[in-house]
């Protein structure tokens, strides 16, 4: 199968590498000030281990063990063509109980914060003991043009629901809201002192909150228990890293047309990732906030499952000419490449940015 003359396949991973211009950071950054990058740009949360393996390479004979992992995925984002490789502490996470997996998770299962007195015993993590350091030990292997942009162990609303369900959580906002603001406090002052430690380090050049808020209609609370509970701690994550210089990414999913405005001039985000088709395709959304927002991937992630690599090429690259003239544009999926993503259809989306370097 070939697009513009060059082979898609997913066996031929060759071609990424000789086709991909060395990183530049400043492109990602060009792009989250809404401004034109010197090339068209891409933007993902996360790929997935296969492409991890495939793109990245061996482990070279100069990686200790406890970074081989994390380099693997460094080198897979350099060779697909990306600025930077996101990246997150492993050992700071808020523990809830067990869950059942299947297809798909309850939001309910796990839950371990139910009352006040699951509330007090509850062992909260200590955000001062996360390896930070992995920082520090990644930088020399980093490519030359590359940093590191910082997840958090999800966010606010997402680990709240983590902690208590999300049926029990609205219970709660009703029954209960003292001990709901204070399990939102907890959360939020712990990613706040994490993000805060974080933006420090030389490798990041710039923060994602990623915390899920809404469905495919509405937010999962209402507009305003999230600027109660929700935002407050957002805000100050952003201005965490605005204090340093660096940008501030939200990746949420869901339906966030009524509080966009709270995203842009409250929390004052650079940046927006995370779109789907049936709430509003990436086009609409870039023509409605890329004067006010940098909009980031968008390419539907049934899209791009579904769709022919011609097809996927075709949108993506016309995407690209939408936004060639105004910036604030960087190309990817909607949400993430997990591993049931056709390789052929992912080599698809980023050649359409790799044809035009």
């Amino acid at each position: 199968m070939s697009i513009s003359g060059k082979s898609t396949g997913e066996n031929d991973l060759s071609v990424f590498k000789k086709a991909t211009a060395p990183p530049d950071f400043n492109n990602i950054l060009a792009v989250l000030r809404r401004e034109r990058p010197a090339r068209p740009t891409l933007f993902e949360l996360f790929l997935n281990g296969t492409l991890h393996e495939r793109m990245g390479g061996p482990p070279d004979a100069s990686w200790s063990q406890d970074l081989g992992g994390h380099l693997t995925t460094v080198m897979a984002f350099r060779n697909a063509g990306y600025d930077y490789c996101t990246i997150g502490v492993p050992n700071f996470w808020f523990p809830s109980g067990p869950a059942r997996q299947e297809s798909t998770r309850s939001l309910n299962e796990g839950a371990v914060i139910l009352d006040r007195t699951s509330f007090d015993a509850y062992k909260w993590p200590d955000p001062g003991e996360a390896d930070y350091d992995l920082f520090d030990r990644i930088a020399p292997f980093l490519p030359d043009g590359m940093k590191l942009i910082v997840l958090g162990p999800c966010g606010v609303l997402e680990n709240v629901i983590q902690l208590t369900g999300y049926e029990n959580l609205c219970y709660m906002l009703t029954d209960d809201r003292a001990l709901a603001s204070d399990v939102f406090a907890e959360v939020g002052a712990r990613l706040l002192q994490y993000y805060r430690v974080a933006v420090g380090y030389e490798s990041i050049g710039a923060i994602i909150g990623n915390d899920d808020w809404g469905y495919k209609s509405q937010t999962m609370l209402s507009a305003d228990d999230m600027r109660q509970f929700v935002f407050p701690w957002h805000k100050q994550i952003v201005a965490a890293a605005h204090a340093v210089g660096k940008p501030a990414i939200l990746h949420s999913c869901g339906c966030l047309g009524p509080v966009m405005d709270d995203v842009i001039d409250d929390m004052r985000y650079d940046a927006r990732h995370s779109y789907e088709d049936v709430i509003q395709p990436v086009e609409s959304a870039y023509d409605q906030y890329y004067k006010r927002i940098a909009v980031l991937g968008g390419m539907d992630l049934d899209f791009v499952c579904r769709s022919t690599p011609e097809a996927i090429y075709k949108r993506s690259a016309a995407m690209l000419a939408r936004t060639a003239a105004t910036g604030a544009y960087a190309l990817g999926t909607g949400n993430s490449v997990p591993e049931y993503v056709p390789l052929t259809n992912y080599f698809a989306m980023i050649r359409a940015a790799l044809d035009l370097r």
